[in-house]
């Protein structure tokens, strides 16, 4: 196991990519982690707690996905989530600006801005995948693209529209209401071998 962040660099040497923040928490152990691995200069996820570090302590690196929903975004830019609302165009380009790599602002009409080519928006997705534990998904799916040496705009877009789909497949038999992030699992799984 991982008692402290000397024990994450051999994990870390054989990794080909990283996604942190889910489960991470707030302590200086969490903290420690985040930076360990940031030095990695791995290709990496952020989301959850360690976006929330990020909010307190900047930096800007070209190698994460920066995958915030709207609180967490207005945290990062030091604003209000209807701030991030009314103009979530300018919110995801922001956020690439400030902290680099690319930015993946979730929501309804996920965006996904890398500072260069026009922002996406994703058409993907329904209401009913705001619920806990979605963004955890869609934040392992992306590392798992990344760890397939999947470019971080080919992850995020790909990571993404697979996400999407696979909640409104789990829609489509079950409904939206109620809808859990294990139900988009035998989704994901179908929709990745059908397109990849």
């Amino acid at each position: 196991g991982v008692e402290n962040p000397a024990d994450l660099a051999p994990l870390v040497e054989r990794a080909n990519a990283l996604t942190v923040g889910p489960g991470l928490g707030q302590c200086d152990w969490g903290e420690a982690l985040f930076q360990k691995a940031i030095d990695s200069n791995l290709p990496m996820v952020v989301d959850a707690d360690a976006l929330n570090m990020l909010s307190k302590k900047p930096q800007h690196h070209d190698n994460w996905i920066l995958t915030p929903h709207p609180g967490e975004a207005a945290r990062l830019l030091d604003c209000s989530s209807e701030e991030i609302q009314t103009d979530r165009f300018s919110a995801v380009q922001e956020l690439q600006r400030r902290y680099g790599g690319i930015a993946v602002l979730k929501g309804s009409g996920t965006l996904i801005h890398n500072g260069e080519a026009p922002t996406r928006l994703s058409t993907w997705g329904n209401p009913g995948m705001g619920s806990g534990g979605m963004g955890d998904v869609l934040a392992g799916v992306i590392g798992g693209l990344l760890a397939q040496r999947f470019t971080l705009m080919e992850a995020a877009c790909v990571g993404v529209t697979l996400h999407g789909m696979a909640g409104d497949k789990a829609a489509e038999q079950d409904g939206e209401r109620g809808m859990l992030a294990m139900d988009l699992v035998p989704h994901l799984r179908h929709l990745a071998n059908l397109i990849y």
